[in-house]
């Protein structure tokens, strides 16, 4: 009678009801939101938490040791660490998820359009997928920023977005396909629904898991991909702070050697960040998708 009653609570709830009490039953991935959401807190009330300017040098404060005044030191341009990590998380959390958003619009509109239509419009499209995707990513993304005279962090978020639009686009491509032939879809055409309605009432709705899964771990990889481009001199430039530039000060051995304040708290930022993003991504997916978790 128990079991009865739970399928009958089942059945009266939304997927996204059942979808969101899967992920809320997932240890690591509330334990994830959590911390994104205390370092998300952190960068956004920056200003509250330090009263020093991030982009600010002082040649008379040099590699400070940490103290009252500097929580972290200072670095090799005399300028304070703290404020440099927090304003620079704020940096690499807008670049990751401006770029994830970007990507998102691109991979979604081009897979729909593959995928809803088909014949020349899938080839075209899967074709150009194909193209960027023989290209390493990291690479043709230093290429077109070794190119560039001065970078933004507008241009980054073109940049990296037009780089890595392919694989959600198979993604939603494939979904599509799947969904095509459905009965639902079927009827829909038979009643007479426009192509647009058919997209955004049918489609978009049963694609939205796949999509939100990704578009999360997507978010993790922007992140390492600002840093890395950044450590290597080809990301936000100075002084604009941001964590991949934070520790490009490893590549003094000194600096790596005597201050370690200097570097790995922003590289300790990049890591739970990322890990984070990647149990939420986890948690989404299983919430979604229940029987993968059973896999």
């Amino acid at each position: 009678m128990d079991k009865d009653y739970s399928l009958a609570d089942d059945a009266s709830k939304s997927p996204f009801q059942l979808a969101l009490e899967r992920f809320l039953k997932n240890k690591l991935a509330v334990a994830g939101l959590i911390v994104l959401l205390l370092i998300v807190i952190a960068v956004i009330f920056a200003p509250l938490l330090t009263d020093h300017d991030p982009r600010k040098g002082d040649l008379m404060l040099v590699e400070r040791p940490p103290s009252s005044e500097h929580i972290l030191g200072t670095d090799s341009s005399g300028r304070d660490n703290f404020a440099r990590l927090l304003y620079g998380g704020r940096v690499s959390l807008l670049v990751g998820f401006s770029a994830m958003l970007f990507t998102l619009i691109i991979g979604v509109v081009t897979g729909a359009l593959a995928g809803f239509y088909g014949g020349k419009i899938d080839g075209l499209i899967m074709r150009a997928a194909d193209l960027m995707l023989a290209l390493p990513f990291l690479v043709l993304a230093l290429t077109i920023m070794a190119l560039l005279e001065k970078i933004t962090i507008g241009i980054f978020v073109t940049v990296i977005a037009l780089t890595s639009w392919p694989t959600l686009t198979r993604i939603v491509r494939g979904t599509f396909l799947s969904l095509r032939e459905q009965e639902f879809i079927l009827g829909a055409r038979a009643i007479g629904a426009g192509d647009l309605r058919i997209i955004f009432r049918h489609f978009i709705p049963n694609a939205i898991g796949p999509i939100i899964v990704n578009a999360t771990l997507m978010m993790a990889t922007m992140i390492i991909a600002e840093s890395a481009l950044s450590f290597i001199g080809f990301g936000i430039p100075q002084p604009a702070p941001t964590w991949g530039n934070m520790i490009s000060e490893a590549q003094n051995i000194r600096i790596l050697r005597d201050h370690p304040e200097a570097w790995a708290p922003p590289g300790l930022g990049i890591f739970l960040t990322v890990l984070s993003i990647n149990f939420i991504g986890d948690g989404l997916r299983d919430a979604f998708d229940p029987k993968s978790g059973q896999r």
